[in-house]
């Protein structure tokens, strides 16, 4: 069954229905909405947030909560609530530009009182300072946003690097952003010495490819492909329980694969002195699958939602290139959440939030005086996104995700994370050294012409002049990944 789209929050059979309504059991993906990767089972008197994808199954459904109500609209008014008192920085280099005037009209003044002589004012009226002060840095800026076009990432505004080159707290979101949002097997467990690990996999993988539209299945099958005796096991037609796995027969023995609620409760099977195996598997933030075969406990398989391969290099390069912290924040499991924040060596984590949560953990930190880099991808995402000083949505993110961050990754690589910092910083860097070398170029010209050294036509060739080399300057840097990323240590 294809993957429906879920309209509106919904709610299966709490009131009485017409008899002509059904209630099943169905799969929910709600990723996009708590960052939880594994599908949540629903059936009778379940609650399911609009956003959230039917996996599998079927749901009987009536709206509790539409228009306004609903968590899409709730999440979409927080973030216009959130840009609108979110303004933009105005360059530093403009405004300086604008209070020189009145000096650069003084100093024009004085020269003419004290040597009587038109042509000391006019060389001082040439030196202004602004050409090279309003334009260095509009066009540094450019340049850094084409840079990083050029590698992959869509800045939106320059303020937007401004901002990033300041940011000393990284916040990263879970699913779909540290991880890739596909499962991977990890253990695999067997309690019957008959049976190796690889083939309990081969045993599972035997029924689950028929079941290859569930990320679990897609799971154990590709680890069982993977292993070095991998063989097929003849089973007779498979039964598919919705929301609780498969079953089938295997040499005239049943064998069930899914959770531990529908082998144990559903089918009856024992779990006495196994159940610190599987807990410690849940204790690791795994995803754990149960196997039985011929009524008794055969094994159990753990999963876990794939790192991304890039998220450790980078998380070390942002340290490197000065991120003081660097934190998670995430809708999923206390335990998923500990065991990623200790395996990636993050400073701290934040689990089993909503979307509001998400906001409120950024604004604390921000009035802490942190400069907070949120980065994210889902809709649960978006009001944190908005809030942060600087937001980044990856590539394959929710809509509302990449229209309310202010860069977003056009590679799905968390490595442009880094990119994106290094770039920003030394767009900062070439701005710093064009203000200097403005300011110090025009201060000279300046001093020269009030004390009657410069004539105008000398004065007004050594200000362009000055101008157009540090224009040059400027362009001469190639501010892209090309050259900067990957260098540091």
């Amino acid at each position: 069954m294809q993957p429906v789209q879920l309209a509106f929050p919904v709610h299966t059979c709490r009131r009485p229905r017409p008899s002509s309504w059904r209630c099943c059991y169905a799969s929910v993906n709600e990723a996009a909405l708590t960052g939880e990767s594994a599908l949540v089972p629903k059936s009778r008197g379940s609650l399911v947030m609009s956003g959230s994808i039917v996996q599998e199954g079927r749901l009987a459904i009536y709206a509790e909560r539409v228009g306004s109500e609903t968590v899409t609209a709730r999440v979409a008014e927080y973030v216009e609530r959130s840009l609108a008192v979110k303004g933009r920085a105005q360059m530093e280099s403009a405004r300086l530009a604008d209070r020189l005037v009145p000096t650069i009209l003084s100093v024009a003044s004085g020269s003419f009182l004290i040597s009587r002589e038109w042509q000391r004012p006019a060389s001082v009226l040439q030196a202004d300072y602004s050409c090279a002060l309003k334009l260095a840095t509009p066009i540094a800026f450019k340049f850094a946003m084409y840079g990083a076009g050029r590698s992959d990432i869509l800045v939106k505004g320059a303020d937007a690097l401004e901002r990033l080159a300041e940011a000393d707290t990284f916040i990263f979101d879970k699913t779909g952003t540290l991880t890739t949002g596909s499962f991977e097997v990890v253990d695999a467990i067997a309690f019957d010495k008959s049976f190796s690990p690889e083939d309990l996999l081969c045993l599972a993988a035997s029924v689950e490819e028929h079941y290859s539209f569930h990320p679990l299945a897609m799971a154990v099958v590709q680890a069982a492909r993977s292993a070095t005796s991998n063989r097929h096991f003849d089973h007779q037609e498979v039964e598919f329980i919705v929301a609780r796995g498969v079953a089938s027969v295997i040499d005239g023995k049943r064998i069930i694969v899914g959770s531990r609620h529908f082998v144990e409760i559903d089918e009856g099977i024992d779990f006495s002195g196994h159940s610190d195996a599987i807990d410690q598997l849940l204790d690791e933030g795994k995803t754990v699958l149960c196997v039985g075969f011929g009524g008794k406990l055969l094994g159990i398989i753990g999963l876990r939602d794939t790192l991304r391969d890039s998220a450790a290099s980078t998380i070390q390069l942002l340290r490197s290139l000065g991120a003081r912290n660097v934190l998670l924040l995430t809708g999923d499991r206390h335990d998923r959440a500990a065991q990623m924040t200790a395996e990636l060596g993050l400073d701290g984590f934040y689990a089993e939030l909503l979307p509001e949560d998400k906001a409120r953990i950024v604004d604390e930190l921000n009035d802490t005086g942190a400069r907070t880099v949120f980065v994210g991808d889902g809709i649960n995402d978006a009001p944190a996104l908005a809030r942060s000083h600087v937001s980044i949505a990856m590539h394959h993110g929710a809509d509302i995700a990449r229209m309310t961050a202010d860069i977003v990754l056009l590679d799905d690589d968390l490595a442009c994370v880094a990119d994106a910092l290094t770039i920003a910083k030394e767009v900062m860097r070439v701005i710093s050294t064009s203000f200097r070398l403005t300011i110090g170029l025009n201060s000279s010209i300046l001093l020269l012409a009030a004390l009657g050294q410069l004539s105008p036509l000398a004065t007004s060739v050594l200000h362009n002049g000055s101008t157009i080399a540090i224009l040059l300057n400027v362009l001469r840097r190639r501010i892209d990944t090309k050259r900067l990323v990957h260098v540091a240590p």
